[in-house]
């Protein structure tokens, strides 16, 4: 359990500068396209670790029946959606805007734990959601009235898209750990295939819509790889020892590092106010975990 929590709480640290990094260098690409290219770069990183650390056997995947295999494609297109809709969200919205909403992924976890593999919820976590609520409507306040923050929820498209984002990415954080705990599949095998399954899901729509210019940005992009492939990494090695409701709200206080750099280096709007989002987001996700 200590290590797991140590896990993800270096993938908090890498995914949120990784999100910094994608409004920075990448605002102009197509979401698809994007992921698709960095996918690429993070398998090639990730291919010696795969090789080197994975014991592979005949009987590896005997135990995988189409119930089994459903489940690692859900993830696999669940992941994909998730992300290819937060960079639509960030790319209209600021980043201190879009995170605390998108980040918000543990109060859609903790339900489906229930419900599907038995997780019980505490007065602590039901205190968590509705700080987690409250994040939202922080998130989304604007002087005028105490119902126009939700008037602008429900018009803003980032933040539609946002909130789309973090339900995909609850039923990806849930299938991740039923397949790394439940079906066991080793975790440097698991890297590469939800890299590549998300890449195969997405390249049809990066293919109808390609970036203008990529070989100037082929180092940004190289860069960009290493940084997925090793927030995937220390991801999913917390995933292979915690439950979905522990590692996915540690994970998720990337949206403090994300708001926290969108602030001082972009200059983005109302940065005080998205902050204090940020840290009710983070306070809320932990009540959940507790």
């Amino acid at each position: 359990m200590d290590a797991g929590v140590g896990f993800a709480i270096v993938a908090a640290f890498v995914w949120g500068f990784y999100i910094y990094v994608l409004k920075r260098s990448f605002s102009g690409y197509p979401p698809a396209a994007l992921t698709v290219l960095l996918n690429a770069f993070a398998i090639t990183w990730y291919l010696p670790v795969m090789v080197t650390q994975t014991e592979f056997s005949r009987d590896m995947f005997d135990g995988m029946g189409l119930s089994e295999l459903g489940i690692v494609v859900l993830t696999v297109v669940m992941t994909a959606v998730a992300f290819v809709l937060f960079l639509q969200a960030i790319a209209e919205g600021d980043v201190s805007y879009v995170t605390p909403i998108n980040k918000i992924v543990p109060m859609f976890v903790l339900p489906l734990e229930i419900v599907l593999l038995g997780q019980f919820l505490t007065p602590l976590q039901v205190g968590g959601v509705v700080v987690a609520t409250l994040a939202v409507y922080v998130a989304n306040y604007d002087p005028g009235g105490f119902f126009r923050p939700f008037v602008k929820a429900a018009r803003s498209r980032p933040a539609q898209l946002a909130l789309l984002s973090a339900m995909c990415y609850a039923v990806s954080d849930l299938g991740k750990r039923v397949s790394l705990q439940e079906l066991a599949i080793p975790e440097t095998l698991w890297v590469p295939m939800l890299l590549f399954g998300v890449g195969i899901v997405l390249l049809p729509n990066a293919v109808r819509n390609p970036p203008t210019a990529v070989r100037k940005d082929v180092p940004k992009l190289a860069a960009a790889g290493a940084i997925v492939a090793l927030g995937e990494h220390v991801t999913t090695l917390a995933f292979a020892v915690l439950p979905a409701s522990i590692a996915s709200p540690i994970i998720n206080t990337q949206a403090i590092i994300a708001v926290v750099l969108g602030g001082i280096l972009l200059g983005e709007r109302y940065f005080r106010l998205r902050l204090v989002a940020a840290v009710l987001a983070v306070v809320g996700v932990t009540l959940i975990a507790l």
